[in-house]
């Protein structure tokens, strides 16, 4: 008889528990994934700090890694026993079922933490909406996990001086070992207005969006990564003197997002960015609060959290 499968669903605020659930078979063009591991997203924070909207307990989760144990009809590019990543909701469970078209193959010899997809999806595609030119002067404000998974990939690319920007001493060290020319904090800008010809706003705080502003060039382009989680005002006469070019580097549609994916654990599996070592703190689903709490606090060498579901 095999043991019921559960989930974890958050029931009051910082207060999560683990629920039995059934789970369904896979339907035509869909896949039943037994998850191995989920990244844990700050954007689910507030849910979880401030409880479930209606007191109706909320499943969370939406960047697994797992291994496929059935495959619906009409599916025939992926074969049980495929490791494959996507961005899928409510995937803090041991079982999930999932539209096979957004499922991407994580490529044979990485690791399950390197096939977390959908972070690294999300930084690919900001990057691709970028315009980049060799030489350029960049600089990245927020050198958490994100800005530091950005700061690898320019790293590999032919820019020129790479400046990361975080407050954090550990951050800005981390920046500096992933390939940033440089690190300092905010108020070292002060002497560097108008000197970047791209800026990624990786922070998702207002002091990160003004400095961006600042440091950007006339005629340069911001790209903002950073996810912002209530209203924030822009200095538009600036943008409009300096001419930027504003770029918002979230994606929302899952074709797109699937197509960064792939390419990201592609440049993963070619060696070049050591991706997988950004995962530096792992918990067992059961203490998904402790994970949280870590996530919100920060502890020295905190970059990103692990969740473990069904470790090999």
């Amino acid at each position: 008889m095999h043991p019921v499968p559960h989930r974890s669903i958050v029931v009051a605020p910082a207060t999560s528990q683990l629920e039995e659930i059934e789970v369904r078979p896979p339907g035509q063009g869909e896949l039943l994934i037994q998850v191995i591991a989920n990244g844990l997203c700050a954007s689910e924070l507030p849910t979880w700090l401030h409880g479930p909207p209606d007191d109706t307990p909320t499943a969370l989760g939406h960047e697994p890694v797992g291994r496929v144990v059935e495959v619906g009809g009409g599916v025939h590019t992926i074969a049980i026993g495929d490791i494959v990543t996507g961005r899928w909701d409510e995937s803090f469970a041991e079982l999930i079922v999932v539209p096979a078209e957004y499922a991407v193959v994580v490529p044979p010899g990485l690791s399950y933490e390197a096939g977390i997809g959908e972070p690294l999806g999300c930084v690919v595609e900001a990057l691709r909406r970028a315009r980049l030119d060799t030489g350029d002067r960049v600089a990245v404000i927020g050198a958490g996990f994100m800005g530091l998974c950005l700061i690898q990939l320019l790293a590999t690319s032919p820019i020129g001086e790479l400046v990361a920007i975080d407050v954090r001493d550990d951050a800005k060290q981390a920046s500096l070992a992933y390939g940033a020319s440089t690190a300092g904090n905010p108020e070292d800008m002060d002497q560097m207005n108008d000197a970047f010809d791209v800026v990624f706003e990786v922070s998702g705080t207002q002091n990160g969006l003004d400095l961006a502003t600042s440091l950007t060039r006339p005629g340069g382009m911001l790209d903002i990564v950073g996810y912002h989680q209530g209203t924030r005002t822009v200095d538009m006469q600036t943008w409009n003197w300096k001419a930027l070019d504003v770029v918002n580097g979230h994606v929302r549609n899952q074709r797109q997002l699937t197509d960064s994916i792939r390419r990201g654990l592609d440049i993963a599996a070619s060696g070049r960015i050591d991706y997988a070592s950004l995962f530096t703190h792992r918990y067992p689903l059961i203490d998904l609060d402790q994970a949280y709490t870590d996530l919100r606090t920060k502890p020295d060498g905190f970059i990103k959290a692990l969740i473990l579901i069904n470790e090999p």
